[in-house]
């Protein structure tokens, strides 16, 4: 590995852990992509290093949002029951899925995740930064059944589960998006936790690509967690919802044999 690599994978850890902390999401939505397509690493082991990945975001964003009192920990904790059980199903039958069959759902999910961020720009910045407890929680049963489907996603796809998460608090829960953002900062590491095991025991871990992206991602995600006050969501919605778009059609092409990473 030579120093440009190394550097180049730092930077980008960075950048993904700026673009995690912000919206909640963990960045893996970015990094696997750019991995598989730019960096030349196997799908599956970019996955397994978006896992690794989504533990930093989660360790530096988490710790900044709970001294905030921006996370509501009791819902966090009774919806990652459903999400670690998701999450421990994905990761067990990643095995059975071809990697075209990956990168056509990586595509639609990021397809999905697009369109979700677009339905928020609206609303974002009209909504204050309520701290946790001034609000109505409702449907309790769907928000723990989105988190099930959202762990499996996940264990599949190594993402997880943030851009899921966060519009199922947001949309249809009830609990204003910058508290969704923090809650789920704080559950995606469990979920990442629980998925990067299976992973590592079965190999599929790269450590020498996952070293230099945990520290750019665990730097980003402070950094993120710290301006995300400062910035306009309807902005960084934005530019993000672009990203995802161009990187869903790159992941259709690899899916449908059109792009070989």
């Amino acid at each position: 590995m030579t120093t440009a690599f190394l550097f180049a994978l730092i930077g980008l850890g960075f950048f993904v852990g700026i673009i995690g902390a912000l919206l909640g999401i963990g960045g893996a939505l970015i990094l696997i992509p750019v991995l598989t397509l730019f960096f030349e690493v196997p799908l599956e082991k970019a996955i397994g290093v978006g896992l690794v990945s989504i533990i930093a975001t989660s360790s530096a964003a988490a710790s900044v949002y709970v001294q905030e009192k921006l996370t509501d920990i009791r819902l966090g904790m009774l919806l990652e029951l459903g999400t670690t059980m998701g999450a421990v199903f994905g990761a067990l039958v990643v095995g059975y899925f071809s990697r075209k069959a990956l990168a056509l759902m990586l595509a639609l999910f990021l397809l999905y995740s697009a369109t979700s961020m677009v339905r928020k720009i609206r609303s974002a910045d009209d909504e204050p930064a309520a701290p946790a407890g001034e609000y109505s929680i409702r449907h309790i049963p769907a928000g723990l059944a989105g988190s099930a489907f959202a762990g499996a996603i996940s264990g599949l796809l190594g993402i997880g589960g943030g851009p899921i998460k966060v519009p199922l608090m947001y949309l249809v829960m009830g609990v204003p998006l910058r508290v969704a953002t923090a809650t789920s900062n704080f559950m995606i590491g469990v979920t990442g936790a629980t998925s990067a095991l299976i992973y590592f025991v079965r190999g599929r871990v790269d450590v020498a690509v996952t070293a230099p992206v945990v520290l750019g991602v665990f730097s980003g995600s402070l950094l993120g967690s710290k301006i995300a006050p400062a910035i306009r969501s309807r902005y960084i919605l934005t530019v993000f919802s672009l990203l995802l778009l161009y990187l869903a059609v790159e992941m259709f092409r690899v899916g449908f044999g059109l792009h070989s990473p």
